[in-house]
């Protein structure tokens, strides 16, 4: 009986040990406007459609474009009103729900009592971060709609292969990093401002992976247009300037690319709902401001 204790002990530890966060999965958006949506993730940004999900009480739910086999824009045609909040949630994959999720009560967070498959054959669950935001854990299952699909639809009329980051508004830094980078493994990987004496932004890369949230500080009373510049995602590219030539050709008009703070050059695109899918090259061109960028 004295071998199984510490043997028990080891389980238990393991069990709570927290399993690899590897990226980011999807952002989820809502929109009033299904046609012009499909217009801007289809058309404009090149992505196919693979699979659609309905409720169960009938009517579709939502839709997926694809960016890669592990990442994808879900769109949601539930907006209600033009001041609601287009973000639905943002989403991670984990190569373990089941011991991410026990990890998890073990640190005292809400998690769900046990974890079902979800419609698209995955198993997830979502959280509440310490701003209210939705945040989903998925991991990809065999079967899913996801892996079924691994390999297809990834045509050359893609402006983006890689979801590099997604941003929300962080009204507490510290409640976040408790939740973000005490519990969940997260790291600053760089911060900047509007101006060198201040803070705004601060990118927080994923422990087990190169993808990253950035936290949108100094935020306050934000009108539903600032919400969608803030509530982004990052679409990584080779060439900003490729990327302008490519949506310009596909029938918008935006603003010219232009290097941020961070050094890089980047390219602001906004969906007709208002939310800003930004595209960013890799590397900074220029020194960036207030900190350096960390490569690990």
């Amino acid at each position: 009986m004295r071998y199984l204790v510490p043997l028990f002990v080891a389980l238990i530890a393991s069990a709570q040990e927290r399993p690899p966060i590897v990226g980011v999965a999807h952002i989820g958006l809502k929109t009033d406007d299904l046609a012009a949506a499909r217009q801007f993730y289809g058309h404009v940004l090149g992505y196919q459609e693979p699979f659609t999900v309905d409720k169960p009480s009938g009517g579709l739910m939502l839709t997926y474009f694809k960016v890669n086999d592990h990442q994808y824009i879900e769109v949601f045609p539930e907006l209600k009103s033009p001041a609601e909040d287009r973000l639905s949630h943002i989403a991670f994959e984990t190569t373990n729900i089941q011991q991410l999720r026990d990890y998890l009560a073990s640190k005292g967070v809400k998690v769900p009592e046990t974890l079902h498959a979800g419609l698209d054959g995955n198993l997830s669950m979502m959280l509440k971060d310490p701003d209210g935001h939705n945040v989903e854990f998925v991991e990809y299952r065999p079967g899913s709609l996801h892996t079924k699909n691994f390999g297809k639809f990834l045509p050359d009329t893609r402006v983006s292969e890689r979801i590099i980051h997604v941003g929300i508004t962080v009204a507490d830094r510290a409640a976040a990093d408790r939740f973000y980078q005490d519990i969940l493994g997260f790291h600053d990987i760089w911060h900047g401002g509007m101006t060198d004496d201040r803070t705004d932004w601060v990118d927080m890369r994923v422990p087990d992976g190169t993808d990253w949230l950035e936290y949108m500080l100094n935020v306050h009373n934000p009108s539903p247009r600032s919400l969608g510049v803030m509530h982004h995602m990052a679409l990584g590219v080779p060439s900003v300037e490729a990327g302008y030539k490519t949506v310009v050709a596909r029938g918008i008009n935006p603003e010219k690319p232009k290097i941020g703070r961070d050094g890089k050059w980047q390219l602001n695109l906004y969906d007709p709902n208002g939310t800003r899918a930004e595209l960013m090259e890799p590397k900074p061109v220029e020194k960036p401001c207030c900190s350096p960028i960390l490569d690990k």
